[in-house]
């Protein structure tokens, strides 16, 4: 049975700003510090110790810090790429609602690539584990592992400064 606490990094600058990151870093803003470090109290309440993974994204490292985690970093953990739209503010594209138009980004990652590289690490992530990473890859584990169809993944949110208890077909918000 897996039991895994998801975080998504801090509110940046550009999260601030509506611009696109993908493979792109911005710096935590004073509200992401913040948040970052709420998700280390929710963590140090539930206690215990377990493996933390980590993006190596410099968001997800400094959220990870600054929550009390001395996490090992893992490439599939990284945000989606977006191509072209990366470093772009999202208002000066006529986008559908939810993320899907992310797997269509021009030069990016797309979703056969992003679907093959979170099932490749659902695969191999310990039951028990923090997994510190983005929004989309926090939609897409949290999709997959409640068996929803991509389509689905839209009415999932990614909340900044919460943490996500997720089982198999069981999820939770720590706030």
């Amino acid at each position: 049975m897996r039991d895994l606490l998801i975080l998504r990094h801090g509110e940046t600058v550009w999260n601030r700003e509506g611009r696109l990151q993908g493979s792109l870093d911005a710096p935590l803003t004073a509200r992401g510090r913040v948040q970052a470090a709420r998700q280390g109290a929710i963590l140090r309440r539930l206690g215990g110790t377990w493996p933390v993974l980590c993006s190596p994204q410099g968001r997800a490292v400094a959220t990870a810090a600054l929550a009390g985690l001395r996490p090992e970093l893992d490439p599939a953990l990284r945000e989606i790429e977006l191509g072209r739209l990366e470093g772009t503010v999202a208002d000066g594209f006529d986008l559908a609602p939810g993320l899907r138009w992310k797997f269509d980004a021009p030069g990016g990652e797309g979703q056969a690539a992003f679907l093959s590289r979170i099932d490749g690490f659902l695969a191999r992530c310990p039951a028990r584990a923090i997994l510190v990473t983005h929004g989309v890859v926090c939609i897409g584990l949290r999709g997959r592992l409640a068996g929803l169809p991509v389509a689905d993944w839209d009415g999932l949110r990614d909340w900044q400064g919460v943490v996500y208890r997720v089982g198999d077909h069981d999820e939770a918000v720590l706030s």
